[in-house]
This record gives C-alpha cells, structure tokens and sequence, in this order.
C-alpha cells in the first residue's frame, strides 16, 4: 500500500475510469501488459482545458491538464491491475493541440510524466513522445496515452 499512501500523501484521489466514448476500449491487459487509450484532462465528466496551447491555454494550464490525464490513467491501470504497487510505466504519449508556431510540446507533456514519477517512483519514469496536433476531441487542448507492465 505504499502507492495509496503516497497517492494521499500528495492530496490525489483517483477518480472512477472513464467508459469508452466510441468502439474502443479504455484499457487492455494482455500477458501483464496493459495500455491505457487517450485520456483526456477530464474532471467530474467534464473538459477541463479547451483549446490551443501557446494561443488561448498557456503552458502552465497545459502542464496541469497532462497532470490530469496522468491521474485518470492512473485509474485506468489500477483498474486493469488491481493495484498500482506492481506497476511500471513503459511508454507516455502526449498529445498538444498546439497554436502555429508552439515547439513546447514537451513542457506540456512533463505534466504527465512529473506526476508519474511522483506517484510511482523510478517505477513511473517512462520513454515518451511529445506531439503537436492540430485538432483534439472534444476540443481538448490536450490528451495522453500510456504504456504499462505488470511486474
């Protein structure tokens, strides 16, 4: 229970996973393998962050919305693990609906990965990628998917 309490600890309580919006699956475990589709920085059901970072969301807005992602999937791996003491964090991939000319995707992105590390430790640092995008659903500014294993 090391997890949970650090998870008190830093004030987070990981909401119920979101359902599927579409015909795909929110999580898969396969073999101790589990990945979590696109969460978006959703709160109480709803959006949290709208719209185009280095436009209308600064970074710092931005940074907070990949935190929120990060918790949601949080939940959904917990819910495909059972527990997140036997979790490590294979692989980020964050989404920046990104204004022209905004390059600072990674910035963003660090939300998730500093809340991982946070959470989890060594078990959370993770290779990632860090893309501007155009359009997000729901007109989220941004969105993360996530790679795991069950150790």
């Amino acid at each position: 229970m090391v997890i949970e309490a650090r998870l008190k600890e830093l004030g987070i309580t990981l909401p119920e996973p979101s359902a599927a919006v579409a015909n795909y699956l929110p999580v898969v475990e396969e073999g101790g393998w589990i990945t979590v589709s696109g969460q978006l920085p959703l709160q109480d059901g709803k959006l949290s962050c709208s719209g185009y970072v280095g436009g209308n969301v600064s970074v710092e807005e931005a940074y907070q919305a990949a935190r929120l992602c990060a918790i949601n999937g949080l939940a959904q791996i917990k819910q495909a693990a059972g527990s997140l003491e036997r979790v490590r964090i294979i692989r980020v991939g964050g989404f920046v609906a990104s204004a022209a000319g905004f390059t600072g995707q990674p910035k963003v992105i660090n939300g998730a990965s500093d809340l991982l590390v946070e959470v989890l430790g060594e078990r959370g640092r993770h290779a990632r990628a860090a893309v501007g995008v155009a359009e997000l659903p729901m007109g989220a500014a941004v969105e993360v998917e996530f790679s795991a294993r069950i150790l």
